[in-house]
């Protein structure tokens, strides 16, 4: 296989994050937790990266941004970005589920769960069989609704551990999806062929994964006021 660099974002949850890997390692990292400046953000990271790296976009091999589930505003700003900068450099753009990317960051060996915030009182989650296998998901439910007894990692667990039992959540686990972890985790299924045929489970083409309807909505036809 050739030189690997990857470019990795992600924009699914109130981190704004970015990284550069060079199929080894993580050459350079940036993170800033907020929730309302995805798009203020985010460029500036990738940049950020780039120059702490040392290496050129022209230089990127692959594009990779995290697809999500995560709220409609904030998910499009990652994925409308990796397709622009795919389309400037000709480095082909992938998604990955950005709840792969908290379990592969987890680095856990057994079964437990992922949950981020989804709003409206609910969580997005998903459950694998270890840090690099899904296995169900990823969902949106309640959080009473989740499966019992497996540890939680992620900051919809966080929120709501009173009510899915505080003892279950993973010391050191961070919270929200991290572009190192991402990007680690893409090399990965590229230096094992992923990608090519388009088929493979983690690494697919950069598509959101809304689970709902967005919240904004086309204003209806007016009211009549009158008889």
């Amino acid at each position: 296989m050739g030189v690997v660099l990857v470019l990795a974002f992600d924009t699914a949850t109130p981190a704004v994050t970015a990284a550069v890997h060079d199929g080894e390692r993580v050459l350079a990292e940036s993170t800033t937790v907020d929730a309302r400046r995805h798009g203020e953000l985010l460029v500036p990271a990738v940049e950020r990266v780039l120059r702490d790296a040392g290496v050129a976009l022209r230089d990127v091999t692959a594009i990779v941004a995290g697809a999500g589930p995560g709220p409609y505003t904030g998910l499009r700003v990652g994925l409308m970005t990796a397709q622009a900068l795919s389309s400037t450099t000709g480095a082909p753009a992938y998604g990955v589920c950005s709840l792969d990317a908290l379990a592969y960051a987890a680095g856990l060996a057994e079964p437990f769960l992922v949950a981020t915030d989804a709003r409206r009182k609910e969580i997005f989650w998903a459950r694998y069989a270890d840090m690099r296998t899904r296995v169900e998901g990823p969902s949106v439910d309640r959080p009473q609704d989740l499966p019992g007894g497996l540890p939680l990692v992620g900051a919809g667990a966080a929120m709501y551990a009173e009510a899915l039992g505080t003892d279950r959540l993973v010391a050191g686990a961070p919270e929200h999806p991290l572009a190192g972890a991402l990007a680690a985790l893409a090399a990965e299924r590229l230096a094992a062929g992923a990608g090519a045929a388009g088929d493979d489970p983690v690494l697919t083409s950069p598509r959101p994964i809304y689970l709902r309807r967005p919240d904004a909505r086309e204003p209806g036809p007016p009211k009549k006021v009158t008889a």
